[in-house]
């Protein structure tokens, strides 16, 4: 029905007018708790092969929303609703920040893609914080997505994130670091060894009862994740997701040239190749989060034989719409079956 009715409509509005939309009807499942808890049923999010313990924590299943589509936490009952295992929130900052100008979102549908330049648009952590506070109904973890002002100077962006953590962390079951998105100046650069180590040693302080993440981006070089790995291992970190998205253009579009981060369907091979370096490196022993490219459990499957004990979706939501996590679900609880196993925990890295 999503794809041959709803979706269609949808892609009539711009990209985030659309957007908006579809988290004011998610959102609405706040005031049903009842229809909220009868949908996840129905999307049997809760499966005995699937479940999986990361970093201290229990997932029902390893599938996640990534960060980035619900940025103030307006829709976790209704996207918890769908069956998803996790909902990650944010990108969050410390004062509120309208963004980029607009326009700053495009659709490539003939690519299965989308290019955005939000800039961290979002209501600040004291507006998240309330909701995270309000929330009833947590049948999954609830994550928080870290990031700095965009007038913060990178000299002091430490404070941001230890800022973000101090007041958040305590009303999330897990927090990452995100210093990867393209759309903030200057941010990446603090993926840097040195940088990098002196920040995450300053938020592992304030984050000392929940597991602490570092998201990356898909544009480092296969030395430069090694490097992320080996810093985030000595920090102490409790898992990285792999990845964010990528300012290359692997494709002929016309909207190929819009500044801004590639998400969708052509990130998936660059970022599994990062997730199964990053497990290579780890050998195995630090947990992973593959995101970049999920369209289907066949996808969500790879990331995970590839060294992923957790899989997101972004772009692949979007395209795919509601009934996209069930879909997901009952193929990968087919192919662990298929492999002979009782546990996808099995499977993580079997390709590597």
């Amino acid at each position: 029905m999503y794809e041959a009715l709803l979706r269609p409509l949808l892609f009539r509005l711009p990209p985030e007018p659309a957007h908006h939309l579809g988290l004011w009807g998610l959102g609405l499942l706040e005031l049903a708790p009842g229809i909220a808890r009868s949908r996840r049923r129905a999307a049997r999010a809760e499966r005995s092969s699937l479940k999986v313990h990361v970093a201290g924590l229990d997932f029902p299943n390893p599938l996640g929303l990534a960060a980035g589509l619900d940025k103030d936490g307006e829709a976790i009952i209704g996207l918890f609703s769908l069956g998803f295992g996790a909902v990650e929130v944010g990108t969050v900052t410390p004062r509120p920040q309208p963004g980029n100008p607009p326009p700053r979102l495009f659709r490539l549908p003939e690519e299965r893609a989308l290019i955005n330049r939000l800039g961290f648009n979002n209501l600040g952590m004291h507006a998240l914080g309330a909701r995270l506070r309000e929330l009833e109904w947590r049948p999954g973890p609830v994550g928080v997505n870290l990031g700095k002002n965009k007038d913060t100077p990178n000299e002091a962006a430490v404070e941001d994130y230890v800022v973000g953590a101090r007041a958040l962390s305590p009303l999330a079951d897990y927090v990452v670091v995100n210093l990867s998105s393209p759309n903030t100046p200057g941010l990446r650069a603090l993926q840097e060894p040195e940088a990098l180590a002196r920040l995450l040693a300053a938020v592992r302080e304030e984050v000392v009862a929940r597991p602490l993440f570092l998201k990356i981006a898909p544009d480092l070089e296969d030395d430069a994740v090694d490097e992320v790995v080996d810093v985030a291992r000595a920090s102490e970190l409790d898992g990285i997701i792999c990845t964010n998205t990528t300012v290359r253009r692997p494709v002929a579009h016309p909207l190929a040239k819009e500044a801004g981060g590639l998400s969708g369907r052509p990130l998936f091979d660059r970022s599994t190749q990062v997730l199964r370096r990053a497990f290579r490196r780890s050998d195995g022993k630090l947990p992973l989060v593959g995101v970049g490219g999920v369209f289907d459990g066949e996808d969500a499957w790879r990331k995970i034989c590839a060294g992923a004990s957790l899989v997101q979706l972004f772009t692949g939501f979007i395209y795919g719409g509601p009934g996209l996590p069930r879909r997901i679900l009952d193929t990968l609880e087919e192919r662990v079956s298929a492999a002979g196993l009782d546990s996808v925990a099995k499977a993580v890295g079997r390709d590597v």
